[in-house]
């Protein structure tokens, strides 16, 4: 079992910056890779980023590379993810997952955090 607390949302102008943090707890919280996902009203739930348990090698999503930056910290098995640039189409509420990776570039989690509002005002 796997725990996940995500925060960090709020309201920001396009162009400006913010920083998610993701904490996972539970005694196999660092065996899993990380991902976020982020979900629009009336649109399906999409992945926005993965890293795995190392914390290496981060995999974006086309429509946020360049812009996002997925950390982790393995020693208290936390992960941030900056998010600059932010465009109206950003919008969402954003979610952490635990899983593997490859489920969680397939977005079929394991275990998922309460969700965190992101809304981009042009």
């Amino acid at each position: 079992q796997v725990q996940l607390q995500d925060w960090g949302g709020g309201l920001v102008q396009v162009g400006d910056s913010l920083r998610l943090h993701c904490a996972a707890s539970g005694p196999r919280a660092g065996t899993y890779a990380l991902g976020w996902f982020r979900q629009a009203p009336g649109k399906d739930r999409e992945f926005v980023a993965a890293i795995g348990r190392s914390g290496d090698n981060p995999y974006y999503a086309q429509p946020v590379r360049g812009r996002f930056t997925f950390s982790r910290n393995t020693a208290n098995n936390t992960a941030s993810l900056q998010m600059n640039s932010l465009k109206p189409e950003d919008s969402a509420v954003y979610y952490c997952a635990a899983g593997t990776f490859a489920s969680i570039l397939n977005n079929k989690c394991d275990y998922w955090g309460q969700g965190t509002q992101v809304t981009v005002s042009s």
